[in-house]
């Protein structure tokens, strides 16, 4: 009865039209007029509580560098150094969004920041080169997704905060599973390009690839600070957070100079106003959450799936599949707030590494920013693209297809996450 006055609250409350936050408020309320706890001072206090946490002081700063990376300047030259190291090859300019993807995602840890900026530079630079625009918006949504696995991460960052789970140790556990989609990725894209016959630009002399590097070591430099910064634990990702944030500050208003004093308001505004809308999120969550577990839910739940608890790899097959049916009607971070209190505590009790589980969870959580109808990122993709949403689902299901197979062999062989990850740790 718990479990359908939880689910029944929350979905109704949502199939009405109801935003997220507020559904999970009246879910939350739901559960405490069931158990006969109601008490609007406890729902108060816990709304506070969900949002009084050092790990998510990261999410406003991580939002603005990624802000502050767009705007300054950072991402174009990432851009211009991937089109110097690979835009030669046949199909190159696919590789360069691939490639550029990956090195934004370890400044912003932001799909949706990623999807604008790459979209606006590199879809209209594929399509003049004869690729296809669907296929070209298809590859430039999939390669955006890779931001929320490689650090810094904010959905790795509420997954720690909800599951009681260390951020450092998902940030160094999320590096590998984020290359090896991007290989994923590299390998869709020849499968998909084979067929163009089109010339590549000529190859860039080493002269010209030398001063492009020059110019990108500055935003390069970023993701080595903040790996070194944390395996050698010189700072929390927390503070991690504020040195990307002042890191990209500097570099773009004083190195670059492509950023204005009078442009800082600008992206101190955006990045407050996406926070705001993230944080309500995060702490209408964890009201529900102390719910949950006064409830029992993650017992409830764990009886549900006795039959499969003796065998951790059924179970996470199980759970990835649940969660890759809600990424489809559901956003990325209501998501990792309602489910990870409840499955956190299942992987435990089956004897599954938290930090293992949580690679998996975000991953499968980044690819619903993919998958129709809600799709976050198809749908930057397509403002920003000018695409229809029909022609943005044509060509991303190759490559989305691509990163479900990476999600299973991950699944299969958990060294592929837990090896790496050790290795970074020490």
């Amino acid at each position: 009865m718990t479990i359908t006055i939880f689910l029944g609250s929350l979905l109704g409350a949502m199939a009405i039209g109801m935003p997220i936050a507020y559904a999970l408020l009246l879910c939350g309320v739901a559960l405490m007029i069931h158990l006969d706890l109601f008490d609007a001072q406890i729902v108060a206090q816990n709304l506070i509580n969900g949002a009084d946490s050092f790990p998510l002081m990261a999410v406003p700063f991580f939002m603005l560098a990624g802000e502050i990376m767009n705007t300054g300047g950072l991402a174009k030259r990432i851009v211009n150094l991937a089109m110097a190291m690979v835009g030669h090859i046949r199909g190159g300019l696919g590789y360069v969004t691939i490639l550029a993807a990956t090195v934004m995602a370890s400044l912003s840890g932001s799909a949706v920041a990623d999807a604008a900026a790459l979209a606006t530079l590199l879809v209209p630079m594929m399509v003049a080169a004869g690729h296809d625009r669907n296929k070209s918006a298809g590859l430039v949504s999939a390669s955006a997704i890779i931001a929320p696995i490689i650090p810094p991460s904010i959905g790795f960052v509420i997954y720690g905060v909800a599951g009681n789970v260390s951020v450092t140790k998902l940030f160094l556990a999320g590096i590998f599973p984020g290359i090896l989609l991007a290989f994923g990725l590299c390998g869709a894209w020849w499968y998909v390009s084979r067929k163009e016959n089109l010339s590549p630009p000529p190859r860039r002399s080493l002269r010209e690839v030398l001063t492009i590097l020059r110019e990108g070591v500055w935003a390069l430099m970023l993701p080595v600070i903040i790996i070194i910064g944390l395996k050698f634990g010189v700072f929390t990702p927390t503070e991690a957070a504020v040195v990307a944030a002042v890191y990209s500050l500097f570099v773009a208003v004083c190195v670059y100079r492509e950023m204005s004093i009078t442009d800082i308001y600008p992206a101190l505004l955006g990045a407050a106003k996406t926070t705001s809308v993230v944080m309500f999120l995060v702490a209408a969550a964890l009201v529900s959450s102390w719910l949950i577990t006064v409830a029992n839910l993650p017992g409830m739940v764990t009886d549900l799936l006795e039959p499969l608890m003796d065998s951790p790899t059924l179970l996470l097959l199980a759970m990835m599949a649940l969660v890759v049916a809600i990424g489809t009607a559901m956003d990325m971070t209501p998501t990792i707030l309602i489910l990870t209190p409840i499955l956190v505590p299942v992987c435990k009790q089956a004897g599954i590494d938290p930090v293992y589980f949580g690679v998996l969870f975000i991953i499968n959580n980044a690819i619903g920013l993919i998958t129709p109808p809600v799709g976050t990122v198809l749908n930057v993709v397509c403002g920003v693209s000018k695409v229809s949403m029909e022609g943005v689902i044509k060509g991303v299901w190759p490559f989305m297809l691509v990163q479900l197979v990476v999600l299973f062999l991950l699944t299969l062989f958990p060294s592929l996450v837990m090896v790496p990850a050790a290795w970074l740790s020490h």
